[in-house]
């Protein structure tokens, strides 16, 4: 079976090297299994996400000398095909409305995982008929899906092997907000499973989304893809990147650094190779191999200070 990696991005500001380490580490995992590489804007949320961003993505990746195959799917043009999932889930007596407003989610009573992560108490799982319609009159309500108490476990490519139960350390989660914008774990795992994606390579910081994808991807009728996280990339200071920041990003980096010096950097970082020296993409293809990729955070040389 062909390899069938991908990079999907969120084009809500410029990438960053995080990013950009990401998109780099696809590729070369896919195109040195010789597979195909998808490109995905992951623009659920419109508003937050304009199409320059999405051309400059596309423009920076070029640059970089980084290639993808096939048409560019949006996500925000892709709504009809997530409702026939969702009417998957609905039909399967999974569905259900949930009006807890934000304040009333990360409330003190509320429980807390060990890494901040909120566990939906169920509030509104049980809800009469009448109940519902009581307070749609106030406000719209999110839709969440019931998940089971289930372990699920895989075996990640960096970080080995990772277990999680869905109903105690996930809870119940949202996949369709009040706006009726999409969530990301719906609509991540249809447009894998629907392009045949056989690899997802991302942040280490997305591990725990993993089992509740999975247990989509079975749902569906999908064969989940392999995953692998990648540790995240911190500053010369030690600092993990943050687009919110705007660390690092292409449009300053494009003004000080050759392509082969951004790439050469992130393969050091990534102990990819022994120095930072310039690289191109195809120079990194044949020797790739993930076994090198430590499961500690990257730090950055310092010629990005």
């Amino acid at each position: 079976m062909q390899t069938v990696g991908r990079f999907a991005p969120s084009p809500s500001g410029r990438m960053h090297l995080g990013n950009v380490l990401c998109a780099l580490l696809a590729w070369l995992s896919a195109r040195h299994q010789n597979g195909a590489f998808l490109l995905r804007i992951e623009d659920l949320d419109a508003m937050r996400c304009p199409r320059s961003y999405a051309d400059l993505i596309m423009d920076d990746l070029r640059w970089l000398g980084l290639d993808w195959d096939g048409e560019v799917p949006y996500q925000s043009e892709r709504a009809p095909i997530y409702e026939k999932y969702e009417q998957i889930l609905r039909e399967k007596g999974l569905l259900y409305p949930c009006f807890c407003s934000r304040a009333a989610l990360h409330a003190a009573s509320a429980p807390h995982l060990s890494d901040g992560r909120v566990l939906y108490a169920g509030t509104c799982r049980e809800l009469t008929p009448a109940e519902i319609e009581e307070k749609r009159k106030k406000r719209a309500p999110a839709t969440r899906v019931r998940v089971p108490d289930e372990i699920i476990s895989f075996t990640d490519g960096v970080f080995g092997a990772y277990s999680e139960n869905l109903a105690e350390e996930c809870g119940d989660f949202i996949i369709r907000r009040s706006d009726g914008v999409f969530a990301y774990q719906l609509a991540v795992t249809v447009d894998d499973g629907l392009s045949g994606v056989t690899e997802v390579v991302r942040g280490s910081d997305l591990i725990s989304s993993t089992p509740r994808q999975i247990w989509l991807y079975r749902l569906f009728g999908f064969e989940p893809p392999h995953f692998v996280h990648i540790p995240l990339l911190c500053d010369v200071d030690g600092r993990r990147l943050s687009k919110r920041d705007e660390d690092l990003d292409l449009g300053l980096l494009r003004e000080r650094f050759t392509p082969e010096q951004v790439i050469g950097a992130l393969a050091f970082a990534a102990h990819l190779t022994d120095r930072a020296e310039p690289a191109s993409v195809r120079e990194l293809v044949q020797d790739f191999d993930w076994s090198r990729i430590p499961r500690h955070e990257l730090c950055l040389p310092p010629m990005f200070r």
